[in-house]
């Protein structure tokens, strides 16, 4: 069977609370859009006495971006728009404690909605909120998105 490339307009993202088990899920599968599926690693540099020809280099710590999610504000039938995701930031920046932290998992599609690719990621904390751009002129979707600061990302099987 020849290899397929993936697509990456199918995709399903869910962010569960952290420690498993501990609520229910924030935001189920609603995201237009991901970014910051991504690991740096810092490489040290050692210059040796008297090698002037070369430059040892060492692994150093893994950095996570930040994943950026973004989605169109939704609103129910009582005509209010969803606030779960403002509530969580707007808890953290309140002092409300315990942190809720959120696990999370990013799963890409393939044909016939078999999951080939999972991401996921350890202990979120929103790091910023972005609300729509509002504009009378045009007549576009209010787009909300939300940047998780989290401590690990790992490509899984799915």
């Amino acid at each position: 069977m020849a290899d397929t490339l993936l697509r990456s307009f199918r995709f399903q993202i869910l962010l569960s609370l952290s420690p498993p088990g501990g609520g229910t899920a924030l935001a189920d599968g609603a995201f237009q859009e991901c970014t910051g599926l991504e690991i740096d690693m810092d490489i040290q540099e050692y210059y040796e006495g008297g090698s002037n020809n070369a430059v040892v280099r060492r692994v150093g710590r893994a950095k996570y971006q930040n994943l950026i999610l973004k989605r169109g504000m939704f609103y129910g039938d009582s005509g209010r728009v969803n606030q779960d995701l403002w509530n969580w930031l707007q808890d953290v920046a309140n002092g409300v404690r315990p942190v809720r932290r959120y696990n999370g998992r990013i799963k890409v599609m393939s044909v016939g909605d078999r999951v080939a690719a999972t991401w996921t990621f350890d202990r979120g904390l929103p790091a910023k909120i972005h609300g729509p751009e509002l504009n009378a002129k045009t007549g576009e979707v209010a787009m909300e998105e939300l940047h998780i600061a989290h401590e690990g990302l790992r490509l899984v099987s799915s």
